[in-house]
């Protein structure tokens, strides 16, 4: 099994904005995001999360990749349907022997499912972080991501929490 992980933006500046980003490299070695998902991570502007994202690229916890330029005509014609980060995470993750991609836009992950990439998103990340003890509690980390903004939906919150072994509010 491929250990390479390649990620879209949204949920490495969710658990940024949150302090959590460093579940992923404890989990999974370094991120692979291609280069216009690292633009899409503005590590130069003063936005939430953005000096945690700005440390981990600098740290080498999150690695930028080129897309192949072959895989051109692909990009173009994902990004009718897609953002420019999604569709490039799909093809860099199509392209690289990839673990999995980590997406959440419900689009991408149905795309990239169709082309047989692995997909996981936010939430079972969370739940391997707790699973391998990087977490005592995953109910903590989801209402953190809620206050953030980070929209997950109420049937997966109480599915990742049955899955966890958790009850809403219970404290980590």
């Amino acid at each position: 099994m491929s250990t390479i992980v390649v990620a879209d933006a949204g949920p490495l500046i969710a658990l940024a904005r949150i302090e959590r980003l460093s579940l992923l490299a404890s989990l999974y070695g370094p991120v692979i995001v291609p280069e216009i998902v690292l633009s899409e991570l503005r590590l130069g502007l003063d936005r939430p999360g953005a000096r945690v994202l700005a440390d981990a690229v600098a740290q080498g916890d999150i690695r930028s990749h080129p897309l192949p330029p072959d895989d051109e005509v692909d990009f173009a014609q994902l990004s009718l349907v897609l953002d420019a980060g999604e569709s490039a995470a799909i093809v860099l993750a199509q392209t690289l022997p990839s673990r999995f991609l980590l997406i959440d836009e419900r689009r991408g992950r149905a795309i990239a499912r169709r082309r047989a990439i692995p997909v996981v998103g936010l939430a079972g990340v969370l739940l391997a972080a707790k699973q391998r003890g990087r977490l005592d509690a995953v109910e903590p980390v989801l209402r953190a991501l809620s206050q953030q903004g980070y929209r997950l939906s109420d049937a997966l919150v109480a599915e990742v929490l049955r899955l966890a072994g958790e009850t809403p509010n219970q404290k980590a």
